[in-house]
């Protein structure tokens, strides 16, 4: 069953350690079938030099396990919170990249100062509200989706457009279209984390990309407009030529 997604899946999963995301096995990737409303994720605490496309695990949006002979990441109930309350999305991650930490244990948003940022991100990462004690104790995974979901309802954020968020006190989340996608963000996220970190130590002044920058770096990226890259290029050849 969705041997082609295991496969993706795994592949994704492979690129936390090649991109310095992850130490030990302190990350995952998950992605999803939206036809058939099954989602595969790596299993829980195996290491990646020991990892098979076989051991992916796949999971159903009501969060049980449909295949799989290892148990699943201890974070599937988050991937299951997101997947059915961002329905455009497919494909997330979950790492404790260092930077990215750092502002989640401060309980900060990571601003938008860059262009480099602003490529991916149309404004700050959000950092979620700590989780309750109440939350913690009584479904404490589950309970980190439903955060994240509070978050960008309540500050009226895209998550489309800011495809990630900091768990405050705890590490990061992102996602893509794709499995491969996510991973990219997430990368993105901690370059950005320690590009901010380095400039917010340089000066206390107000450096926030004013929006009409933010607005031309990621749109020329996103969008109908989009015109960054070889793809974005063919399309306004066919525009032009229909």
């Amino acid at each position: 069953m969705l041997e082609k997604l295991k496969q993706e899946v795994y592949d994704a999963n492979m690129r936390l350690p090649e991109l310095k995301l992850v130490t030990f096995t302190w990350g995952n990737v998950s992605g999803i079938d939206r036809n058939k409303g099954l989602f595969v994720i790596k299993p829980s605490g195996v290491e990646y030099s020991n990892l098979k496309p076989s051991d992916m695990v796949v999971i159903n949006l009501d969060g049980k396990v449909v295949e799989g002979n290892m148990n699943p990441s201890s974070d599937t109930p988050t991937h299951t919170v997101l997947y059915n309350a961002f329905p455009k999305i497919g494909g997330i991650v979950h790492t404790h990249s260092p930077w990215a930490v750092a502002f989640a244990a401060a309980k900060l948003d990571i601003p938008a100062l860059s262009t480099t940022h602003a490529d991916t991100f149309y404004g700050n990462i959000p950092a979620s509200d700590p989780l309750t004690k109440e939350e913690i104790e009584n479904s404490y995974e589950e309970s980190t989706g439903k955060v994240i979901v509070r978050t960008f309802k309540n500050r009226k954020i895209d998550y489309e457009s800011v495809p990630a968020v900091l768990v405050s006190q705890h590490g990061p989340f992102a996602w893509g279209e794709t499995p491969g996608k996510a991973v990219y963000n997430a990368k993105v996220l901690e370059a950005v984390a320690e590009i901010d970190y380095h400039a917010l130590q340089l000066t206390r002044d107000n450096i926030n990309v004013p929006q009409y920058l933010l607005d031309k770096h990621y749109y020329r990226k996103h969008g109908d407009k989009a015109y960054y890259g070889q793809e974005s290029a063919m399309s306004n050849i066919h525009a032009i030529h229909e």
